[in-house]
């Protein structure tokens, strides 16, 4: 059943996305922006809500609790166990965004702070910490832990429904149950094939750069296909092979890249910027995370930090699910840590790094790293990889690492709508991957021919909304669970 109505839900979206391109966009940018300017405050209070309720529930009585039974111990090791995670949660977002982001807050910053400033320099650091930070990862924390406890430690299929059993019990496999799944599978696939449609863009903006590869759609359609080809490669080998060898690759290669860059760049400049932007972001990460502009008409919480919230939520059920899959035996203290806190650093450091020395040409060097964002955003990374020492093959390591990148995120959603498509099975067979593999390629296809990508991410924020409640609801789910395990034991 989810299958089917996922499928077709999927093909009439699709159908109206390439027929109706323009009807599309405007009936989704019109919801995003009523959503976005009257809503925006549930996006921004649950998201911290849950953060804060996931780490006090890492360091509380419950932490210890393993997921799977007491005797299990991890499947992975700790640095393939991070290296998976990481890769599916937002690995070829780092790739994209590293130099741009940074880039685009020092030219048009928030709430009335001086563009071109050293003041919006200080700020650009400070909001791209938050957007990609702890909350975010707070977000996949609590999908993946609720569910990798429902799925290893109650024994229940490995689906989002399965996370409210502890609230609405036998209702789970019914046709609330069954609705859930279908969003969480709907937000994949729709999330999943717009960031192939983005990793496209950016691959074919860096061979466009290097090499003067034509940068044009039928160059991004051949990108896709080849793409395709290498995660349906990978994801019928298995999840021990294909994408854990993928993934630790992935990490080697992007910190190779992050070394090259910190030692042959402004280091000096890097170190100071990491400091004080991270200072200031962990002294006003209350006040960022709750801003709001009430009295000024101002979009730009709505168009970044209200944005990423919500794109990260429609991300949820993917990552989390993932991450859930490859936790098994882990401690609830050790799997929100590990989930959380160490991602995060890492993100923080790789924005100082690209982005300070992104800003650095800009202010210090007198290149015009802000017109190249500006004009392109896929190609900022690659004008400042430029300007170092072996900039041509530093780019070409960087194009291969967004590759690699958009391969493991490709290939690990294949396998988690996968399992969504067979009943939470945690091993589904390659026919259904294959299968779902081709669908989330024709998407990203047909929304590029179509000009759809907006819309589309349009839709992926707009569907995040409900699954807000589904992510509230396994909060109290989940603490439930735990607190009857822990009234058994006595």
């Amino acid at each position: 059943m989810v299958f089917y109505i996922s499928i077709i839900l999927l093909l009439v979206f699709l159908s109206f996305g390439f027929l109706f391109p323009e009807a599309l966009l405007m009936v989704t940018d019109t919801l995003f922006g009523l959503i976005t300017t009257n809503l925006g405050w549930v996006y921004l209070v649950a998201v911290l809500g849950v953060l804060i309720f996931t780490l006090v529930l890492a360091f509380s009585k419950y932490g210890k609790i393993r997921l799977g039974d007491d005797d299990d111990r991890p499947e992975y090791s700790n640095f393939s166990w991070f290296a998976m995670l990481f890769s599916a949660g937002m690995g070829i977002g780092l790739v994209f965004w590293g130099v741009a982001e940074p880039v685009f807050h020092y030219a048009q910053p928030p709430l009335g702070i001086e563009a071109a400033s050293s003041q919006s320099a200080l700020m650009a650091f400070r909001y791209a910490f938050l957007h990609w930070g702890l909350h975010p990862w707070g977000i996949y924390a609590i999908v993946g832990l609720a569910l990798a406890y429902a799925t290893y430690r109650k024994k229940r299929p490995c689906l989002i429904s399965s996370t409210l059993y502890p609230l609405l019990g036998e209702k789970t496999k019914g046709p609330i149950g069954k609705a859930v799944d279908i969003l969480a599978l709907v937000l994949t696939v729709i999330g999943v094939s717009t960031s192939l449609g983005m990793g496209a863009l950016q691959v074919n903006g860096g061979l466009a750069t290097l090499f003067n590869v034509p940068n044009n759609i039928n160059v991004q359609i051949i990108i896709i296909v080849v793409i395709t080809i290498l995660f349906l490669i990978s994801a019928t080998t298995g999840l021990d092979k294909g994408i854990k060898i993928l993934s630790n690759t992935n990490i080697i290669i992007a910190v190779a890249l992050l070394i090259f860059v910190f030692f042959f760049g402004p280091t000096v400049f890097i170190i100071n910027t990491f400091l004080v932007s991270l200072s200031g972001y962990i002294q006003n990460i209350l006040p960022m995370s709750l801003a709001l502009t009430p009295f000024e008409n101002d979009p730009w919480l709505g168009n970044w930090t209200i944005f990423y919230w919500a794109w990260w939520i429609s991300w949820g059920p993917f990552v989390g699910t993932f991450i859930a899959r490859i936790s098994k035996g882990r401690t609830i203290k050790e799997f929100v840590l590990g989930v959380i806190i160490m991602p995060a650093i890492f993100c923080c450091i790789w924005f100082t790094v690209f982005g300070g020395t992104a800003l650095y040409f800009e202010i210090f060097e007198g290149v015009n790293i802000v017109a190249a964002v500006t004009n392109d955003v896929t190609v900022g990374l690659f004008v400042t990889l430029s300007y170092l020492p072996l900039g041509q093959v530093i780019s070409f390591i960087a194009i291969l690492l967004i590759t690699t990148f958009f391969v493991t995120s490709a290939d690990s959603a294949t396998f988690v709508i996968a399992m969504f498509s067979r009943n939470g099975d945690l091993n589904p067979d390659n026919k259904i991957k294959i299968i779902w593999g081709i669908v989330l390629s024709l998407m990203a296809i047909v929304l590029l021919l179509s000009g759809g990508l907006v819309a589309i991410r349009n839709t992926a924020i707009i569907m995040a909304l409900p699954f807000v409640l589904i992510i509230i609801l396994m909060c109290f789910a989940i603490f439930r669970a735990l607190k009857n395990e822990k009234k058994t034991e006595k």
